[in-house]
């Protein structure tokens, strides 16, 4: 028989077999395996353990702080490397200003700490140390000027050493960081007690989605009449992520892949709906767009299916906001130059596609000021994320 391919989300499973795919919404109040295995049992145990691939996005992604000595150069490169990385950036602090920043209240999963080309000295002092002796984390990595190398592992526990992501004609160095960033956010997925339970069903590596889909992209026309360039923005319960290919972006500095990502940890609808919420109060255009909608800020306290839509109307509208022009903090994508953008995710099965281009022709009329938009596709079967799973290299 051909491969089974399941991919294991935040709020639901996916499963891929004998050519159909079929969506099954996550009880919480059971074990993923438990839940997988009753809702799917009898369809996993046709297969081979060999013929069964898994990926999941259910732990919601790493979250990271960086520490960076310049905006140019220490923060952006490592900005970029961890977002390609599956990695969400929580917050970059600026050296300099270090005392100025607040600590952030939720534990890290990894700290950044990035500055100087190689033999430069005397870039980190006493000031790292206070900061971070308040920082909640659980893993600490240094990717700046190795003569501070020494001086940094005396003083932080723990912490691990990497060749500088910045060379001497200030170029950027992603490969070894980039793996280590990988790395954790695979042990971070397969630690999870419910993930490496999963591991009962297959014999091959369980893969994080966001890495699976972007694979996929390249071969995105074999399921979807998709005219480039694109855009694909995957609209879940825990996150939001936009998959872009490079040429989009005046700022390219990631040099391995043809696609990139950027993850917005607090944009997903079900387990980050507070912080959903709260950015979409917090946006100047918002009330436009729900006086268009006829409707209130009040339906965004309210619980339900109406509240729910309006939820995935406004993180559609949010995501494109926060890579346009308008938005400084994150690439600015070229949304003016794109011919298609491609919805997918839990959101394909709450939006109909009226709904879902409503938002993109007023996001387009009101912060673009176009009068025109994209071609908007909506991947109804969440399949994008097959085809990268079909990959034979996998």
């Amino acid at each position: 028989m051909s491969k089974m391919l399941i991919d294991v989300g935040s709020t639901y499973f996916k499963v891929s077999a004998n050519g159909e795919i079929s969506h099954y919404f996550r009880d919480f109040n059971k074990d993923i395996y438990d839940d997988l295995t009753l809702k799917c049992g009898d369809l996993i145990n046709k297969f081979e353990k060999d013929n069964i691939f898994i990926c999941s996005s259910a732990n919601g992604g790493l979250s990271t702080l960086i520490i960076g000595a310049t905006e140019s150069f220490s923060l952006k490169f490592a900005s970029n490397i961890a977002y390609n990385s599956g990695i969400n950036i929580i917050d970059s602090v600026l050296y300099q200003k270090i005392q100025e920043y607040p600590i952030p209240s939720d534990i890290i999963d990894v700290v950044i700490i990035v500055g100087g080309i190689d033999k430069v000295k005397n870039i980190f002092d006493e000031k790292l140390f206070s900061y971070l002796q308040n920082l909640d984390y659980q893993n600490i990595v240094y990717v700046g000027s190795d003569f501070q190398n020494d001086f940094l592992s005396d003083n932080i526990k723990d912490l691990k050493l990497l060749g500088n992501i910045i060379n001497n004609k200030l170029q950027m160095e992603e490969d070894n960081l980039k793996e280590y960033l990988t790395n954790l956010y695979q042990e971070n997925i397969i630690g999870k007690e419910d993930i490496k339970h999963l591991y009962d069903l297959t014999a091959n590596q369980i893969y994080s989605t966001p890495y699976i889909v972007n694979r996929s992209l390249p071969f995105i026309d074999t399921k979807l009449t998709v005219v480039d360039p694109f855009i694909v923005v995957d609209i879940g319960g825990a996150t939001t992520d936009i998959h872009y290919s490079k040429d989009l972006v005046d700022d390219n500095i990631i040099t391995s892949n043809e696609y990139d990502r950027l993850v917005f940890k607090k944009l997903g609808v079900y387990k980050s709906r507070d912080s959903l919420v709260f950015s979409a109060k917090n946006n100047e255009f918002v009330y436009e767009l729900l006086a268009h909608l006829n409707t209130t800020e009040n339906m965004l306290d309210e619980k339900g299916e109406s509240s729910t839509k309006l939820l995935m109307q406004l993180s559609i509208f949010l995501v494109l906001y926060k890579v346009s022009h308008q938005h400084q903090k994150y690439l600015n994508i070229k949304l003016d130059s794109l011919n298609s953008v491609v919805l997918t995710g839990g959101i394909t099965k709450v939006l109909s596609f009226d709904e879902i281009e409503d938002i993109v022709q007023f996001f387009y009329k009101k912060i673009l000021n176009f009068h025109t938009h994209p071609q908007v596709i909506v991947d109804t079967d969440y399949s994008i994320w097959t085809i990268g799973m079909e990959d034979k290299e996998i």
